[in-house]
C-alpha cells in the first residue's frame, strides 16, 4: 500500500485532503443514495458485534459463568476483529469491497447460531464470538470504506465533506446501539432467551444481504492492487507521524470508554437491581451508545470552533467520564451511572469521528480500507479493558483500577494536545 508524505492540514473542518475517485459510473447512478442500501449491512454486522454486551449478568446467572469468563467473552470477538480488519481490508483492496461485505454477513450468520446454540458450552460461545468479531472487523474496515466511497463523487456529488465519516460512525454506533436493546428486551421479556435474539438478528441478516446485491462496487480496477494480498497488509500510513502523534493516543480509549460504560459500570450497580440488572444494562447501553450518535454529527462544528481538536476535546469528555466512573463505583448508584453512560457516551462519538476524519485526510484509495482497519484495530484494543479490570477484582475493587485508568486516559490527552502543538509548528 502506498501513501503520502506530506502531512495533511488539519483544516477546522479536517476535511480528508485525498478522496477515492471511482471510474465514472453510468449516468443517473449518482442520483441514488447507494450508501443507504449498504448502511443495513453496515448496521446488522455491528448489532451482531455489540448484543451480546447487556447479557454479561444473564450468561453469569443462567450459564453459570463467573464475572471474568462473561467479560472475556465479551472481549473475545476482538481476537476475530483485528485479523478482519487487517486482512479483509488488504483483500478488499485488491479484489474490492463488495466480495468482502457478503462474506462478513455470512460469517455474522454462523457466528449467530453458534452462540445461540451455545449457552452451556464456553469453547462455542467464545467460536461465535470470535467470528462475529471477525464479521465486525470486516464492516469496520471495508464497510467503512466503502460507505465513504458512496459518499463521495460521482457517486454522492451533494454529499457534505464529513459525510464520509459522519455515515459509517453513526451506522456502526446504531447497530451497537440498536442490537444491545433489541436483545436485551427479548431476552428480559421473551421466550427462548438464550436463542431468540440471535434467531432475529440472523433474519434481518438475509434481508440486509439482499439489499446489498443491489449496491454497485466503489474501488475501480484500475485504483486495485495488484500483488498478492498478504504482501498489501502493510500500511506505511500508520506511521504517517500524525497517525502517531493523534490518532494512536487517542484510539484505545473509543472502546475503552464504551466498555467502561456498558460492561463494567452494570457490574458496579447490579447488587441494587437484582433481576433488572439486563435490562438496565441495555438501556445503559442505549444511552451511551445513543448518546455518542446525537453528538457524532456535531464534530464538523466542534472543529471549526476549536481549529480542527475536536479530538482534544473528545478526550477532554473521556478523562471527565472516567473520573466520574470511579466516583460511581464508590456510591454504586444506578441514578449516577447513567450520568456516566451520558459523558462517556459523548466523549466515544467525538473521538470515534474526529479520529477517523483524521485517517481519511491522510489515506490515498489505495491504502485506505488498510489505514482504517489499523485505526478500528487500535480502538478495539480498548474493549479488552473490561476483562482486565474483571480479572483484577480479587486484588483491585473496580474504584481503585478506574482510578488508574483515569490517569492513563489524561496522559493519552496530553499526548494528543502535544501532538496538535508539534505537528502544527512543523508544517
Amino acid at each position: 500500500m502506498t501513501t503520502t508524505d506530506a502531512t495533511p492540514t488539519l483544516a477546522s473542518n479536517s476535511t480528508p485532503t485525498t478522496a477515492t475517485q471511482p471510474a465514472t459510473q453510468p449516468a443517473g447512478m449518482h442520483q441514488r443514495p447507494y450508501w443507504l442500501f449498504l448502511a443495513p449491512t453496515v448496521f446488522l454486522l455491528a448489532w451482531g458485534g455489540n448484543h451480546f454486551t447487556p447479557l454479561l449478568h444473564f450468561y453469569e446467572q443462567v450459564g453459570h459463568y463467573h464475572p471474568w469468563q462473561a467479560n472475556l467473552l465479551l472481549g473475545t470477538y476482538v481476537l476475530g476483529l483485528v485479523p478482519g480488519l487487517l486482512i479483509a481490508s488488504a483483500i478488499s483492496d485488491q479484489h474490492g469491497r463488495k466480495p468482502l461485505l457478503i462474506g462478513a454477513m455470512i460469517l455474522a450468520l454462523i457466528a449467530s447460531a453458534l452462540v445461540a446454540a451455545g449457552l452451556h458450552t464456553f469453547w462455542l460461545l467464545c467460536l461465535g464470538r470470535a467470528l462475529a468479531g471477525a464479521s465486525v472487523g470486516v464492516a469496520m474496515s471495508v464497510g467503512t470504506s466503502w460507505m465513504k466511497e458512496l459518499s463521495s463523487p460521482p457517486f454522492d456529488p451533494r454529499a457534505g465533506v464529513s459525510a464520509g465519516a459522519r455515515r459509517p460512525a453513526l451506522t456502526m454506533t446504531l447497530g451497537f446501539g440498536i442490537g444491545a436493546a433489541v436483545t436485551g428486551a427479548l431476552v428480559q421479556w421473551g421466550p427462548m432467551p438464550a436463542i431468540l435474539p440471535y434467531a432475529v438478528h440472523a433474519l434481518l441478516s438475509v434481508v440486509a444481504l439482499v439489499l446489498l446485491a443491489w449496491v454497485p462496487e466503489s474501488l475501480p480496477a484500475g485504483q486495485r492492487t495488484t500483488q498478492p494480498w498478504w504482501k498489501d497488509l502493510a500500511v506505511p500510513a500508520a506511521g504517517h507521524r500524525t497517525f502517531m502523534r493523534l490518532v494512536l493516543p487517542a484510539a484505545p480509549w473509543v472502546f475503552g470508554a464504551a466498555g467502561v460504560a456498558y460492561a463494567i459500570m452494570p457490574a458496579v450497580v447490579q447488587d441494587q437491581l437484582g433481576d433488572s440488572t439486563t435490562i438496565y444494562a441495555s438501556a445503559l447501553t442505549i444511552l451511551t451508545l445513543g448518546t455518542g450518535a446525537l453528538i457524532q454529527n456535531a464534530v464538523p462544528a466542534i472543529n471549526r470552533k476549536t481549529g480542527g481538536r475536536a479530538l482534544t476535546v473528545g478526550l477532554v469528555a473521556m478523562t471527565a467520564g472516567m473520573v466520574l466512573a470511579v466516583i460511581a463505583a464508590i456510591l454504586k448508584d444506578p441514578i449516577f451511572v447513567l450520568l456516566v453512560g451520558v459523558v462517556l457516551g459523548a466523549a466515544y462519538g467525538i473521538c470515534v469521528v474526529a479520529a477517523l476524519l483524521i485517517v481519511q485526510s491522510i489515506a490515498t484509495p489505495q491504502d485506505l480500507a488498510g489505514l482504517t482497519g489499523v485505526y478500528y484495530s487500535i480502538t478495539y484494543a480498548g474493549f479488552l479493558l473490561p476483562s482486565i479490570l474483571a480479572a483484577l477484582l480479587p486484588v483491585s475493587s473496580y474504584a481503585t483500577s478506574l482510578v488508574g485508568v483515569a490517569v492513563l486516559c489524561a496522559g493519552s490527552l496530553i499526548a494528543v494536545q502535544r501532538g496538535f502543538v508539534v505537528l502544527r509548528a512543523t508544517r
